[in-house]
């Protein structure tokens, strides 16, 4: 699942290069934290959240799928 939300973020990132996506497991739960440059957060997160928000929802129903809760959260350097 990380490799697939790396795809999205850096498809949709200015600076593909800089995009960096983290996962960390605890249980059923699964973290992405993401790590974009400045340049790239207002695109990353959209008008009103909606870009954000449809990467959040596609995590949901695959976690549904799969049995497993995905979080996307979205770091500031």
């Amino acid at each position: 699942m990380k490799d697939a939300v790396e795809k999205i973020i850096r498809a949709l990132a200015a600076q593909p290069d800089d995009a960096d996506v983290v996962e960390n497991v605890d249980g059923k739960t699964v973290k992405f934290q993401v790590r974009v440059a400045a340049d790239d957060m207002g695109r990353l997160i959209g008008r009103d959240g909606r870009t954000v928000k449809a990467i959040r929802s596609i995590l949901y129903y695959a976690g549904q799928k799969q049995g497993k809760r995905f979080q996307l959260d979205l770091v500031e350097d």
